[in-house]
Parts: structure tokens; C-alpha cells; sequence
């Protein structure tokens, strides 16, 4: 385990979960050029371990997230900067659906611009009551561009523009309300909900949920009958593997399965 906190990125590892929490608590976990950076790094070695089966990205401090670092964004105010950090932050975004394991937002407080992105590019969230969403660069004359990406593909699309509009913030039980988070619980409840959604997971077969992730993703940017071949495909490979055989056994026979992982 990795307790540093002097480290821009925290790692804490224990049976097959590993959580990464944004470490700059001070600028309320804003998206740094060193920030991104470190969590690409993280999140590419942990989506080539398979002992590692579900991940949980939280915040420190009083912030989930902030966004970008707003201060590093003037200091370096050219076009050809501005392009790189932003396809370096969206290979980020982009990494977290392409890895096999399944990834869990914990938000326990403001999630702002492209930390509201964040939540929304992880494949599950979980909030504390008292945090708080908005894509709030129209208030400062930039509208929420890459922030909108995955806002519209989390919410109805007349919900995500009046957020991305008007920069208001909503709260933690609007997030559920229009999709862009699956839980909402006390402060002092988020530890143990998030631990109760990652063991279920954990219960299940990694072979199927890698397969079923990956699929999921994929025939989402397809068209209707193109997704069903895809599916059909994906499903019969699925079928073939040890564990499905091992849980239908098991499901037949009325006890527990012994998944392999293969």
C-alpha cells in the first residue's frame, strides 16, 4: 500500500480492488498536466494486471474534483498547449472504458467541469448526499466542451445542455435522477456502498465481466443490427469459456460457483 502524501496520485491496493485517489487536496484535485500524467500511467499498469478486478477513483481533501488546473491553463496560454492538454486528458477518459475492469467513481464532494467529466467517463458512481455536479466553464466564458462528451452520454440530452448552458450545479440526488451517477448514501455510508457494489462484482466471473465491459462499449457507437451481430459474437465466446460452464453448472445444481477466471 501506498500512503505518500506527497504523491500527486495515491494507490491502495487489497484483494483484487485498487483505489486511486487524486492527491491535491489543496487545489481541490484539479487536473494538472503532472496529474493526468500520473493517473494515465496508473490506470495503464492496472489495466494490464489481472489481479486487479475493480477500481475505485476518489478524491482527498474537501473536493472529488475541480477540473482543470485553471492557473497552469493561463500560464500557458497557447493554442498548441491547449491541444495537448486536452488530448492527453481525453486519452485519460477514454482509458478508463477501454481497461477491462470495471471502474467506480467515489464522490464525496464537488465534481466540477472536467472532474464532473471524470464521473462521467467512469463506468459506475457512487456519491455522498452532499456533493454537488456542474459543468461550470460558461461562467468563466468557455463552454464545457469535452466535459459535454460523456455528460451526453450519461444524461438525456435536453438535461445535459441546461447543465452545460447555465453551469448550475445540481445536487447528489438529481445526479441519480438524470443518470450520471447509480447511488447516492450518506457521507459516513460511502465507504461501506462502495465496498458492497465492488463485492459484488468481485463475486462474478472476470472472464465475463471483461468480456462484457469491453462489449458494452463498443456496440454503443454501433448501429442496431451491426451491435446484435457484435453481441451474438461476444456471447458465444463467452459461452465457450471454463467459468460459464462452471456457473450454469452451478446454477443447476443449486450451489455456489467455483469461478477460474479463464
Amino acid at each position: 500500500m501506498n500512503h505518500d502524501d506527497s504523491l500527486l496520485l495515491r494507490a491502495d491496493r487489497a484483494d483484487g480492488l485498487t483505489t486511486l485517489t487524486l492527491n491535491r487536496p489543496g487545489q481541490f484535485n484539479s487536473l494538472s498536466e503532472a496529474l493526468l500524467s500520473a493517473l494515465q500511467k496508473e490506470l495503464d499498469a492496472i489495466a494490464a494486471d489481472e489481479t486487479v478486478r475493480v477500481v475505485v477513483l476518489a478524491g482527498a481533501g474537501k473536493a472529488f474534483c475541480a477540473g482543470h488546473d485553471l492557473k497552469e491553463m493561463r500560464a500557458n496560454h497557447s493554442k498548441t498547449y491547449m491541444q495537448g492538454l486536452f488530448k492527453q486528458c481525453a486519452e485519460v477518459m477514454l482509458t478508463l472504458t477501454r481497461m477491462p475492469q470495471p471502474v467506480i467513481a467515489r464522490v464525496h464532494g464537488i465534481a466540477t467541469a472536467a472532474g464532473c467529466q471524470l464521473v462521467s467517463m467512469c463506468d459506475l458512481a457512487v456519491a455522498a448526499d452532499v456533493a454537488k455536479f456542474a459543468v461550470s466553464g460558461i461562467n468563466v466564458g468557455l463552454f464545457c466542451s469535452t466535459p459535454a462528451v460523456g455528460l451526453a452520454r450519461n444524461l438525456g440530452r435536453k438535461a445535459a445542455l441546461e447543465m452545460l448552458l447555465t453551469g448550475d450545479f445540481i445536487d447528489a440526488m438529481e445526479a441519480r435522477a438524470k443518470g450520471l451517477v447509480n447511488r447516492v448514501v450518506p457521507a459516513d455510508a460511502l465507504d461501506a456502498e462502495i465496498e458492497a457494489l465492488a463485492g459484488s462484482i468481485l463475486a462474478k466471473s472476470a472472464v465475463a465481466i471483461r468480456m462484457g465491459k469491453g462489449m458494452f462499449y463498443q456496440q454503443l457507437e454501433m448501429g442496431l443490427a451491426d451491435a446484435y451481430a457484435y453481441a451474438g459474437e461476444v456471447m458465444a465466446c463467452n459461452m465457450m469459456s471454463e467459468d460459464a460452464g462452471e456457473g450454469i453448472d452451478a446454477f443447476m445444481q443449486k450451489r455456489k460457483p467455483n469461478y477460474k477466471g479463464c
